[in-house]
């Protein structure tokens, strides 16, 4: 049994790409704004290592405003199909631009159009609306590469906490907890 907590997610997640039907990158993503009010909401990880786990989202969003206040978030994957749930805290940073702009240049066309179009998270009149902006974008970058947005980038939650949940019968659930420390990680177990 491995000490260190993201090899083990590594595993997990592998296992979960195989088992679960549909976004096993699927995570739970909350944050609170400067008043310490929470929101959550689902987005997909898109990339992690020993530096974090990498989202994407317009940055001028309801959540990007709330990391802009407090830049703390916490993360959870829910495995239904391997009755396991790994839950995130840490701090939150911006991704680079380099790593912004290869993760927008693999998406769908369509997505990227999707990207310029939205306002993420402003009041919509009417879905009518949006898509009239969508086929503008599609003008406006008919026969050209679409390049990604000035207010559109990535986020990294750097763990300095993660949880390792795992059903058992008669809610006999085992939890391991692993917390940042200095040079490494510190294991230990949580009552169910």
């Amino acid at each position: 049994m491995t000490t260190d907590p993201l090899e083990l997610f590594a595993d997990w997640f592998a296992q979960a790409r195989e088992t679960e039907i549909n976004d096993s990158n699927a995570v739970a993503l909350a944050t609170a704004d400067a008043s310490g009010r929470p929101s959550v909401r689902m987005v997909l990880l898109k990339g992690f290592d020993e530096r974090g786990f990498v989202f994407y989202t317009n940055r001028e969003s309801r959540k990007a405003a709330e990391l802009a206040a407090n830049p703390q978030a916490a993360l959870l994957f829910h495995w239904k199909s391997l009755r396991r749930q790994v839950r995130i805290e840490g701090p939150v940073s911006l991704a680079s631009d380099a790593e912004s702009d290869a993760y927008f240049a693999s998406r769908s066309r369509d997505s990227q159009l999707g990207a310029w179009a939205s306002d993420q998270s402003r009041p919509l009149d009417e879905r009518a609306a949006f898509e009239q902006r969508y086929e503008a974008m599609r003008r406006r970058f008919d026969g050209q590469p679409v390049p990604r947005p000035p207010h559109w980038g990535g986020y990294r939650v750097a763990p300095d906490r993660i949880e390792f949940w795992q059903d058992r019968q008669h809610r006999l659930h085992e939890r391991r907890l692993f917390e940042r420390v200095e040079g490494g990680w510190r294991e230990g177990l949580l009552y169910p």
